[in-house]
């Protein structure tokens, strides 16, 4: 393999993907796309329902946090895609953008370019939506974003009793909308009840490229440097350390998580940081790994009258009915309805999403359900808490140490979020929709008392929603990464 390229991209997920792919259009830009998984042919990546039964497999890179005081001291399992597509290869499909207000605050920090009316011509270009209804979604783009094929009646029922409860409906015309608020079901990265990744949009049209080369099982271990110009990059492949040169760029793609571990590994991050692991000191970049956020969900799992909940989804019924038709159970994408909400009244934009999934997710979705239910749960959109992604050793095939501090704030504005969210789920799963199908609680349990229920979900319960962000934060001062 030639060993001498334009750019060098490291990490074939959501953005490695995209950007391989644009960039390729050049014919004359020769590409290197470095992936440290394997390919994507697996079937279960595919059947939209299974994508839990990928965490922990060679498909994921297997993250654990630090120990989470505010979360009874539990270790949360931070699942992320280890193949090409990356995480778009192993999340739950949901196509949800920001708030206009989102990105015209990023372009405050960061430039004009990242205002909302500059992103929103991008989402256009990206998108080729179904039933596309307002000018703000796209048609024709790479990525396909769909209607669910075969939603469950409990995600009607679910919207219903939003309804009854006072959380409007949003339609068609307002989803991804510049402020979306209330709830829809989800529309999803999906075609023809398949999973559609950043491989389907831009991967596979661009293999056919001579411009472009694609390596999987490349597992990228240092960017190399010429004083401050980064010239390339090395990494292990079939067990032996390559070197491959970059003549415009190396870009790293690697996720909240893996770009700020191959920084520091490079030597670029927090110098005291880097020497104590006995790393040469490039560039002392303080913010390196910094301000790590997530979305934290908790959620209410309730035992369900129904037989319409995805623990029948792997039925052998519900396996001809996909293999056949791609339809039935196994083309949800478990999280078939959202929706935007305020924990109070006065705040100009909502602060917690709502989550609805015609399945009993237990246990960080890890755990094997004992019958059918339902879930139901409020999501921290806007989290106060931050916390940091830091080097564990100067091993670049240890995981790094993630701590996002969850529930830190001082002013203890996200637990108060969370509590009021978990009370409008209560509220959610006693409107006269929904509560004919729920008989008592499966997580917590019913040995839980209902005053014990709120803090005992979100302590000892609550879980990533695999959204971490920040690490390599943008902006127009010298702390910016």
């Amino acid at each position: 393999m030639k060993d001498h390229f334009d750019y060098v991209i490291v990490g074939a997920g959501s953005a490695g993907a995209a950007l391989a792919a644009r960039l390729t259009e050049d014919p004359g830009c020769r590409v290197l796309l470095l992936e440290a998984g394997p390919t994507d042919r697996k079937q279960a990546i595919h059947i939209p329902a299974a994508f839990s039964t990928l965490y922990r497999t060679d498909l994921d890179w297997d993250y654990f946090t630090e120990p989470q005081p505010a979360l009874a001291g539990r270790r949360i399992f931070w699942p992320r895609g280890k193949m090409l597509g990356g995480c778009s290869s192993i999340n739950a499909m949901m196509w949800v953008r920001g708030f206009a207000a989102d990105y015209d605050e990023w372009a405050e920090h960061a430039g004009p370019g990242w205002s909302y009316e500059s992103v929103l011509n991008y989402f256009r270009r990206i998108e080729d939506t179904e039933a596309a209804a307002g000018d703000h979604q796209g048609r024709g783009g790479p990525m396909a974003v769909s209607e669910q094929r075969s939603p469950s009646p409990l995600t009607e029922a679910f919207l219903q009793a939003c309804e009854q409860v006072g959380v409007p409906r949003t339609s068609g015309a307002e989803v991804n909308g510049a402020q979306p608020e209330g709830v829809a079901q989800t529309r999803v990265s999906q075609r023809r009840g398949r999973r559609w990744s950043t491989v389907d949009g831009y991967l596979r049209p661009a293999k056919r490229r001579p411009n472009l080369t694609i390596l999987t099982g490349a597992h990228t271990t240092k960017v190399r440097l010429e004083g401050t110009r980064a010239t390339g990059v090395e990494y292990v492949h079939s067990g032996a350390v390559r070197v491959a040169r970059a003549g415009s760029e190396v870009i790293l793609c690697g996720g909240a998580i893996n770009t700020p571990q191959l920084l520091m590994l490079s030597g670029i991050g927090p110098a005291g940081q880097l020497r104590a692991h006995g790393i040469e000191v490039a560039q002392n970049l303080p913010e390196v790994g910094q301000n790590l956020q997530d979305h934290l969900v908790s959620a209410l799992i309730a035992h369900s009258s129904s037989k319409d909940t995805l623990y029948a989804a792997q039925s052998p019924r519900q396996l001809v009915r996909y293999l056949t038709r791609q339809r039935g159970m196994l083309t949800s994408n478990v999280a078939e309805a959202y929706g935007f909400v305020r924990s109070d009244d006065a705040l100009p934009l909502p602060d917690l999403e709502l989550i609805f999934a015609p399945a009993p997710f237990v246990g960080e979705g890890l755990a094997k359900p004992t019958g059918h239910g339902i879930t139901v749960g409020p999501i921290l959109v806007r989290p106060r808490s931050s916390g940091e992604v830091t080097l564990a050793s100067a091993d670049p095939f240890s995981a790094p140490r993630i701590d996002p501090r969850y529930l830190s704030d001082p002013e203890g504005a996200d637990m108060a979020a969370m509590r009021s969210g978990m009370e409008l789920s209560e509220q959610i799963l006693a409107a006269p929709a929904l509560s004919r199908y729920v008989q008592g609680y499966m997580q917590p349990g019913n040995e839980v008392s209902a005053a014990e229920r709120t803090d005992t979900a979100i302590r000892r319960h609550s879980h990533t929603l695999y959204h971490p962000v920040g690490t390599c934060r943008m902006g127009n001062d010298d702390g910016a990464v």
